[in-house]
């Protein structure tokens, strides 16, 4: 099977070694995206998480495709004490569409501010 790369320069293209989205078969495999250059940056972790579903939604319709159609998401929060509204953003975004998920506590993420980053696998 044939590996596709695949930047969007909508999402502000890669300054480090990754790529936005890999589609091997029927299946994109996107890198993590965080709120950073977006609106949300600076805001607390339930507009983060906010701002990463948008890109997301984007990179989804890139493909045909919506939230509905995630498979897998690995959460990663900085704050515990941000659980609630990541949660509460999470499930604003998928409606009944629930993906398997992974909740992942880390000690920061490559910008201060940031609280929320998520990598996901879409299944097309």
């Amino acid at each position: 099977m044939t590996i596709q790369r695949q930047n969007y320069e909508t999402l502000g293209l890669p300054v480090g070694p990754y790529t936005h989205a890999v589609r091997h078969g029927d299946t994109v495999y996107t890198s993590g995206f965080t709120a950073f250059g977006t609106n949300a940056q600076m805001s607390g972790a339930g507009e983060q998480t906010h701002a990463v579903l948008a890109q997301l939604t984007y990179l989804a319709a890139q493909y045909d495709k919506t939230l509905a159609d995630l498979v897998k998401v690995t959460v990663f929060v900085t704050d515990a004490a941000d659980i609630p509204a990541v949660r509460d953003a999470l499930v604003a975004g998928y409606g009944s569409a629930v993906p398997a998920s992974s909740l992942v506590m880390v000690s920061g993420l490559f910008a201060p501010e940031l609280r929320v980053e998520i990598e996901a696998v879409l299944g097309l």
